[in-house]
């Protein structure tokens, strides 16, 4: 324990004994929370069929609730920066809750598209991942990046365990029992929960990073007005759209992989089981890309993984056997689980401490806005070709621009560093 909290921590405070409690119990609220994220596509063969939709329609419950997390990422980062975290977990945990229960009784697929938009993902789970990574980052600066990287393992961890939790109870009892059955849950685990995390951060005044390497880099380029060479809107934007790309790709088999086992005759179970074994590797992945990044920077790392994911979607196109894909499945998650905390740790590292919550709400709704327009453009590549081939290709394609911009910023921020170290020497 004592190599990994530094003994000259203060009481309550920058990677003290309490923040990394902290953290432990915003993984916990991320993993029970998210549960909204994933619903949606564990019963899309349910959903298709209930209200006998095409396989596309079936998608956009996810798009929906994809969106509205990504919106509502942003309001609860705005949230968080002025009234701190707790505010928002518990507005969250109250959301995720009644959608949950809302969903169970929707009797139009409409009605469900609207709930999980609106109640599951703008004022639900979106209040449990945005803020709650968001005040990790203010927690750490040595560990920043595994800070990061573990609060956002809760998303996958999330992935691992209730995709086969609510496969069984949906076999069991149906999806509508399933679903009010886990809001009830969620209710009597998260706000006894968010009562642990009402303290805020530490000041402004201390958030200030330490003389190690990497956050020797973050004060050197925090405290200019141009990060990574380029105005901050800019910076932003671009992100933004490198945000949209590689998740774009990455819905592709997180979203469609139970459907594509079903029509590849291997059943909607080993469907779920190939979700849950990507996550879970997704986050041994995270957990690496969060040393990773702590020693190579956050760009360095989003590009690793986005070269890697790239490769993953190709192996995709030639394997359709049961052990082929299973294998393919674990390596995807294993390759793409670090893509997403890279962002939050990018941020910190180029841009000021103050209105972190907003700017990594902003970026992370972008990667969500990716993953809501992947799902139901997989959907709608399927219903067109009836192959998942092209939806595939589609993938690969979107993730071959999300390279290019990184390339860019890796190349704009080194033209950055440069300059500065003119101006010290």
């Amino acid at each position: 324990m004592s190599s990994a909290l530094p003994p000259a921590s203060p009481p309550g405070g920058i990677e003290s004994r309490y923040a990394w409690m902290r953290l432990m119990v915003s993984l916990a609220l991320v993993t029970i929370g998210n549960v909204g994220m994933y619903a949606a596509s564990i019963v899309l063969p349910s959903i298709q069929a209930e209200f006998d939709v095409s396989r596309g329609d079936a998608s956009l419950p996810y798009a929906a609730t994809m969106l509205g997390f990504g919106i509502g990422g942003i309001l609860m980062g705005r949230l968080a920066d002025r009234f701190g975290v707790f505010v928002p977990v518990v507005l969250g945990s109250v959301g995720v809750s009644m959608g949950l229960a809302l969903a169970s009784m929707a009797d139009t697929l409409m009605t469900f598209n609207l709930v999980h938009g609106l109640v599951i993902g703008l004022l639900g789970s979106s209040a449990l991942f945005s803020p709650l990574v968001a005040d990790a980052s203010l927690w750490f600066t040595r560990r920043r990046g595994m800070a990061v990287a573990i609060c956002m393992c809760g998303n996958y961890l999330a992935g691992a365990v209730w995709p086969p939790v609510m496969q069984h109870f949906v076999a069991q009892v149906g999806w509508r029992h399933t679903y009010m059955g886990i809001g009830v849950f969620c209710l009597a685990t998260l706000l006894p929960l968010a009562l642990c995390i009402r303290r805020k951060p530490p000041s402004a005044e201390v958030l200030l990073p330490d003389t190690g390497k990497a956050p020797a880099r973050s004060a050197r380029t925090a405290s200019g007005d141009r990060p990574l060479g380029l105005s901050p809107s800019t910076a932003i934007v671009l992100l933004c759209i490198a945000g949209v790309g590689c998740c774009v790709a990455m819905a592709m088999p997180q979203v469609q992989i139970v459907a594509y086992c079903g029509d590849l005759g291997y059943g909607a179970t080993n469907g779920a089981n190939m979700l849950s074994l990507m996550l879970t590797m997704g986050i041994v992945s995270r957990l690496v890309s969060g040393w990773i990044s702590d020693r190579i920077g956050g760009l360095r790392t989003l590009l690793l993984g986005s070269i890697l994911q790239g490769l993953a979607l190709w192996l995709y196109l030639f394997n359709q056997g049961l052990l082929p894909l299973y294998i393919i499945s674990a390596l995807f998650g294993l390759f793409q689980g670090g893509i997403v905390p890279a962002y939050a740790v990018i941020v910190r590292e180029h841009f000021p401490a103050q209105g972190t919550g907003v700017r990594v709400g902003v970026v992370l709704m972008a990667t969500l806005a990716g993953m809501a327009l992947g799902g139901w453009m997989s959907g709608w590549i399927y219903d067109m070709t009836l192959s998942y081939w092209a939806a595939f290709a589609n993938g690969i394609a979107w993730n071959l621009l999300n390279a290019a911009i990184v390339l860019f910023l890796i190349f704009k921020g080194r033209g950055r560093l440069t300059r500065l170290r003119r101006q010290m020497a």
